[in-house]
């Protein structure tokens, strides 16, 4: 029989943590331990009961989880993990929480030194593939112009968002560049090197990614649409699937896909 991965939910009652809940239970494989919100309200999703988020670290020894699954917020995000590192059982981590500070960052590589801890900006196969294939377009296309629009819910805090970034630094690992163009205004002829930058806030948008290669009369355009929230919550729960019992150490979702 396949063992049963047993999955704490951070931020149980929002957007993702509720499609994180459905996702395990679509799956034979895993199941909630316990669910978590800062503001719980005796609420419950998918018959699950949510607890209050104070009580992360007594329900991690009470419920044992393999792992936990995040989508809260930077600072939140980082009370679970480090709770996760000083438990008992040292908890593997998972989370798609982006616009940490480098601060944040430097704690998540701390909690990393304890426990396996997977962040991504995205948990979408597409765009993992997406991320494959950027670079490659860049080193094939020297000295085309790139631009970047994304587009996501008119309640995305963070912008440029995660996933965003990553392929930005994709494009800059593989080509030569200078500084980003965050929009323009007035006059603002473009200039050699910069990649532009547009963030798009709009209605219940879930995500769009496209990049734009423009150059010698022609344009490349790599776009990746999501459509449903669930298919980063399958991603993630595939994640948490993956890396509990694994060493500690920091893991990419590449990681995931790859294997």
């Amino acid at each position: 029989m396949t063992a049963t991965t047993r999955i704490g939910v951070a931020g149980a009652t929002g957007r993702m943590g509720r499609e994180v809940i459905a996702a395990v239970a679509d799956r034979d494989d895993c199941e909630v331990a316990f669910a978590v919100n800062r503001e719980p309200d005796g609420e419950t999703v998918d018959g699950e009961t949510v607890d209050p988020a104070a009580e992360f670290g007594s329900l991690l020894a009470a419920h044992e989880p393999q792992a936990v699954i995040d989508f809260t917020g930077p600072e939140s995000a980082i009370e679970y993990v480090r709770a996760c590192a000083d438990a008992d059982a040292k908890v593997a981590f998972v989370t798609g929480t982006t616009g940490f500070d480098d601060d944040q960052l430097d704690a998540l590589e701390h909690a990393a030194a304890e426990i396996p801890v997977l962040h991504a900006p995205n948990f979408a196969r597409g765009v993992q593939a997406l991320v494959n294939v950027v670079g490659d377009a860049v080193q094939s296309l020297p000295g085309y112009d790139v631009e970047l629009v994304e587009t996501h819910h008119n309640a995305k805090r963070d912008a440029p968002s995660g996933t965003a970034n990553r392929l930005l630094d994709e494009v800059e690992a593989n080509g030569e560049f200078g500084e980003r163009a965050h929009g323009r205004e007035g006059e603002a002829p473009r200039e050699a090197g910069e990649i532009g930058v547009h963030a798009l806030r709009a209605g219940d948008i879930t995500g769009e990614h496209e990049i734009l290669l423009a150059g010698n009369h022609e344009e490349v355009r790599l776009t990746h649409r999501a459509e449903d929230r669930g298919v980063f919550a399958a991603g993630a729960v595939d994640a948490a699937a993956w890396i509990a019992g694994r060493k500690a150490g920091s893991y990419d979702f590449a990681d995931v896909i790859d294997e």
